[in-house]
């Protein structure tokens, strides 16, 4: 058996820098024909200039010439100037803005203090059309680590396109029955990234057998509930959820630590994951439109022409990628697949 798909893109996805970007490049560019870059790099990727130096460094990585697009993004910071964001509508290569709240997730800490500083960037942003992609938890230590996107919602979205209510947003990599309800039926222009890890595990997944870093990542994993929403909405074919990997490579090392690191590797092995979670819910006629149209479709862009094929073949997750110092576990390491990626 095999499923012939129109090549898909990545909407979410972490490259890193520097030996790491060029070790994990390549798997995302093998499977994806476009991805959009996140801009949490030491230091963050916040201009027009620095996007187009980081561009240039990745597609470095791929024999020339690529076929590959990297779309760029950049980082709202409380100073983002509307300057910056008109420099950004009249680059082609730059995508849009992602707000990260300051301390959310990896390499955050310079990220949005309080909306309100933003406000200038973003009514730049909704007369320019400039895309907003958000990284959707609150901050606030008092509330439950579970919670925090469901508060997000409530306190820092919904307030947001009162505001703003023409600009185009992404609630990135959602993990909630709250957060797929919301974009289901909030007004236009909104859409939702969901990433395989979401749709496969529950926050379970992070303790049996023993507390298993490789699944940790940020937003967390949820109750068995949410994961069964965020399933519906990827195959309900509503065109406001397509894939998003967030990919996140760390080191063994890095994730097999007292304090580790948030994020789960997929890039090795995406849609062979996406078709896995299609394939549990009966629903592999889905997968396509979610993995290769409602993207495109919502920024604007064509559908790419191009075709993979996933056939129905087992085979074994590797135990460790080589990466740095200390190796890169993928998701799932050593467990089987019976969906393997080859392009048409």
């Amino acid at each position: 058996m095999e499923l012939i798909l129109t090549q898909p893109d990545d909407w979410h996805v972490h490259l890193r820098d520097g030996k790491a970007m060029q070790a994990v490049t390549p798997h995302t560019a093998r499977q994806f024909k476009r991805a959009v870059i996140m801009p949490n790099l030491k230091p963050p990727v916040t201009t027009v200039k620095m996007a187009l130096d980081y561009r240039r460094q990745i597609l470095s990585c791929l024999p020339a010439p690529p076929d590959f697009e990297p779309l760029m993004t950049l980082y709202l910071t409380d100073n983002t100037s509307a300057d910056e964001v008109s420099r950004a509508a009249q680059t082609p290569e730059v995508l849009g803005f992602k707000l990260y709240p300051a301390g959310a997730t990896t390499n955050s800490d310079l990220g949005v203090s309080d909306l309100a500083k933003c406000h200038t960037a973003l009514e730049a942003m909704q007369r320019l059309e400039v895309p907003l992609l958000i990284h959707g938890e609150v901050t606030d230590k008092t509330v439950d680590i579970f919670d925090r996107e469901a508060i997000f919602i409530e306190r820092i979205l919904i307030p947001l396109r009162k505001d703003f209510p023409a600009l185009k947003i992404v609630l990135e990599h959602i993990t909630t029955r709250q957060a797929a309800q919301y974009v289901s039926e909030a007004a236009d222009p909104i859409a939702a990234t969901i990433t395989p890890q979401h749709l496969l595990y529950n926050r379970n997944a992070i303790f049996s057998g023993g507390l298993r870093p490789h699944w940790y990542c940020l937003p967390i994993l949820k109750r068995e509930e949410h994961r069964l929403a965020l399933i519906a909405a990827a195959t309900s074919g509503n065109a406001r959820f397509f894939l998003g990997t967030d990919t996140a490579p760390h080191a063994r090392a890095l994730k097999e630590h007292a304090s580790a690191c948030a994020g789960c590797f997929t890039g090795l092995h995406a849609l062979e994951l996406y078709a896995h979670a299609f394939e549990q819910a009966q629903a592999l006629d889905k997968l396509e439109a979610f993995a290769s149209f409602h993207g495109p479709d919502f920024y604007g862009m064509p559908r790419n022409r191009g075709i993979v094929t996933l056939k129905r073949q087992a085979w074994t997750i590797p135990e460790e990628l080589p990466f740095l110092e200390s190796g890169l576990v993928p998701l799932a390491a050593g467990e089987t697949l019976n969906w393997r990626f080859s392009i048409s």
